[in-house]
């Protein structure tokens, strides 16, 4: 087909010069018949519609093509699917004369008619968020790791809230929605998931069976679970498009930090520096719309919802304890009695009679091990106290690490762990911090024999008690609560 500008120069060369066809025909090197079409068409430049054109090699082919399509489509995998070339080469194996042109457009058509059409939506204030974890890489205490982005999105405003978590678990997921919506200051109608194991037990579809801890949340707060179909991320496209721009815009160079806690305030941060600035096409920022969305977001519980999860445990011979391949350990007075861990995303928090422990959470297969939380055992067995010395001196801090170093260059390891366990005694008997000053007196004066901690280990002597007049000049060696009850008679007698 002729541009417009050689439609104008045909039309004008015969209509206006008066040349005939053929002179303008062999002018512009055209066919007559070319010349004769657009100096009499009504409207130069309408496309006409295509005649329809007999396919007999495609109309006889196609079932077969499409028989075939059908039958091998159960038998692939993403690297190893059907193409045209193959679809040929076994219509040629079976006698099919036909070229691979054709079976291309016939393959073409197929997965033509079998794409996923799509529906423009239309995203209302406060109704609709999506959620999703995102796998991210950061640099943590200089040691580059994998850890985990939890991102909610409101669709309207655009309004994102990510912070980054050790794992993809149940704990981390719910403690992401107790961020987020604290953050936002209000609840969208319903969420928008993947069918992720932290929140479905069981697809029956269209249904689904929710975890308990999910359920609890979402009647929490009130709002209106909503799941992709099993498979099509595009369900939710709005947070997989911006997990990925957020990745790229804000997590590039890979971010460094001592502790995740302080990458995930800056990268909030960053999101939220960036929603005042970023403009729709309509040319309002995120944060304007968002004011326009705040106020019909349902308002907060009175009190946030408890993502942590309480699990009940019993503490080995050794005061250690085992959560999903996760080992820490306890104060040894706590051995072989339950213990209640309440498992939160980054830390746990143990209780045993009245008594509380917090502890960093782990990987698993990985053990958090405080020697501190042995020292009467320690303060009774030398030898361990040599094997564990030096974790048990990074604990403890100086100047027990000027100890250690000190007895072990003058008496040698067997000796200086029986000196270091005498110590350790006095620890367990006067506290830590006693025992430190007493040490740094010692030490920073020369007293390399530990004269200082004899005060320590003395008997403490106890205070006077302010006693009758009448009963000031007994003496007593030995009794019990009736003898002293039968002198309080004779003093108020």
């Amino acid at each position: 087909m002729l541009r417009m500008d050689q439609v104008h120069v045909i039309r004008h060369k015969v209509l206006v010069e008066g040349l005939s066809r053929r002179e303008v025909a062999q002018q512009l090197g055209l066919s007559r018949n070319t010349v004769r079409k657009y100096v009499e068409q009504d409207e130069p430049g309408r496309i006409r519609p295509a005649i329809k054109r007999q396919r007999p090699v495609l109309d006889r082919v196609g079932p077969r093509v499409e028989e075939l399509l059908e039958a091998w489509s159960s038998r692939t995998t993403a690297k190893q699917r059907i193409t045209a070339t193959r679809v040929h080469q076994q219509l040629v194996s079976e006698g099919v004369a036909v070229g691979e042109t054709s079976v291309r457009k016939l393959v073409r058509q197929w997965r033509r008619l079998r794409t996923e059409g799509f529906v423009p939506l239309v995203h209302r204030a406060g109704d609709e968020a999506q959620v999703d974890f995102f796998e991210v890489t950061l640099d943590l205490a200089e040691q580059r790791v994998k850890r985990w982005m939890f991102l909610l999105r409101l669709m309207y405003s655009g309004r994102d809230v990510a912070w980054l978590y050790d794992r993809c678990d149940q704990t981390a997921f719910l403690d992401g929605h107790v961020r987020a919506f604290a953050h936002l200051g209000g609840v969208p109608t319903r969420c928008v998931y993947d069918n992720l194991s932290a929140a479905v037990r069981r697809v029956l579809f269209p249904g689904r069976v929710l975890t308990q801890r999910f359920m609890a949340l979402s009647t929490h707060y009130l709002f209106e679970p909503c799941f992709a179909r099993v498979g099509t991320g595009h369900d939710k496209g709005g947070v997989e498009g911006r997990g990925k721009g957020i990745r790229l815009q804000h997590l590039v160079p890979v971010p460094a930090g001592e502790t995740l806690e302080q990458v995930s305030a800056e990268l909030l941060e960053r999101l939220d520096t960036q929603a005042q600035r970023r403009r729709d096409a309509q040319g309002q920022t995120v944060m304007q719309r968002f004011a326009q969305e705040q106020p019909v977001l349902r308002p907060l519980p009175a009190r946030p919802f408890e993502p942590r999860l309480a699990v009940a445990l019993r503490a080995s011979r050794k005061a250690l304890v085992t959560y999903h391949a996760e080992t820490y350990s306890l104060p040894s007075h706590w051995r072989l009695l339950d213990v209640m861990a309440y498992v939160g995303p980054s830390d746990i928090r143990f209780i045993c009679r009245e008594e509380t422990q917090l502890r960093r959470r782990v990987q698993r297969h990985e053990r958090h091990i405080r020697y501190s939380d042995y020292l009467v055992e320690l303060s009774r067995k030398p030898q361990a106290v040599r094997q564990v010395a030096p974790e048990l001196m990074a604990e403890l801090g100086e100047p027990f690490g000027r100890l250690w170093t000190l007895l072990e260059q003058t008496h040698g390891g067997r000796e200086a762990g029986r000196l270091l366990a005498r110590v350790l005694a006095a620890v367990v008997q006067h506290g830590t911090e006693a025992v430190a000053a007493a040490l740094t007196t010692a030490l920073d004066g020369g007293q390399h024999h530990l004269l200082e901690l004899a005060a320590l280990r003395r008997e403490a002597v106890p205070a006077a008690i302010p006693v009758p007049e009448p009963l000031a000049h007994y003496v007593v060696e030995a009794a019990c609560a009736a003898d002293f009850d039968a002198l309080l008679a004779q003093v108020h007698a």
